[in-house]
Parts: C-alpha cells; sequence; structure tokens
C-alpha cells in the first residue's frame, strides 16, 4: 500500500496549483486523508485534512484560500491551492488513515501512511 503525489511546482504570488494523492494496494478503507507542509527550516504542520464522510479541518492560515476534496472511489485527495503567497512554500506531504484487507486468513490492517513530498514554491 502506498501514496502517489502528484503535482506542485513555481508560482508567482497570488496564482493558483493543484495537489492530488493516490493511495493504491490492498485497501478495505480509508479514514482521513490531508496534507501536511513543512516550510524551510520549520516543523510539519498540518495545512488540511478530510474524513471519509467530507468533513474538513484547515489551518488558520490557509482558510478561504485552500480547498481540499477527495474522491472515495478513487482513493484519491485533492489540494486546490489560489492566492498563493510566499509564506506557502514548503515540501507539501499528502497522509492518510489507510485500512487494508488480507485474505487466508482475513485480517485487516491500519497505517498511516505518507506519500513523497512535493515542492511548491512561490515566489513574489
Amino acid at each position: 500500500v502506498q501514496l502517489q503525489a502528484s503535482g506542485g511546482g513555481l508560482v508567482q504570488a497570488g496564482g493558483s496549483l493543484r495537489l492530488s494523492c493516490a493511495a493504491s494496494g490492498s485497501i478495505f478503507s480509508i479514514n482521513v486523508m490531508g496534507y501536511y507542509r513543512q516550510p524551510p527550516g520549520k516543523q510539519r504542520e498540518l495545512v488540511a485534512n478530510i474524513t471519509s464522510g467530507g468533513s474538513t479541518n484547515y489551518a488558520d492560515s490557509v482558510k478561504g484560500r485552500f480547498t481540499i476534496s477527495r474522491d472515495n472511489a478513487k482513493n484519491t485527495v485533492y489540494l486546490q491551492l489560489n492566492s498563493l503567497k510566499p509564506e506557502d512554500t514548503a515540501v507539501y506531504y499528502c497522509n492518510a488513515d489507510v485500512v487494508t484487507i488480507r485474505i487466508g486468513p482475513l485480517s485487516l490492517m491500519e497505517y498511516d501512511l505518507w506519500g513523497q513530498g512535493t515542492q511548491v514554491t512561490v515566489s513574489s
């Protein structure tokens, strides 16, 4: 089971980007999916997350500018980044609470998965 992240890049202040992250493997269910970011020289912080039912949670610094969504059928989470600011520059990591299934004997296992980091750079 793994998370494959895509998106990111270099954009001018005020611009937009879209990140996506897809989970693959023997997935039974996915609970919370989300994005964290780590600015240069700082600790990783939560950006936004979304439950399987669609409830969302955002960091105060991105409220009104970023939108998180997910497609449960595709096991994919999306982060739309609008009105980007230079302080949004960071490596963005997707995260998911994934339950996998194995048959023979039947078992369920829960994993806290991280995708590879995606660089977002916002120029002033």
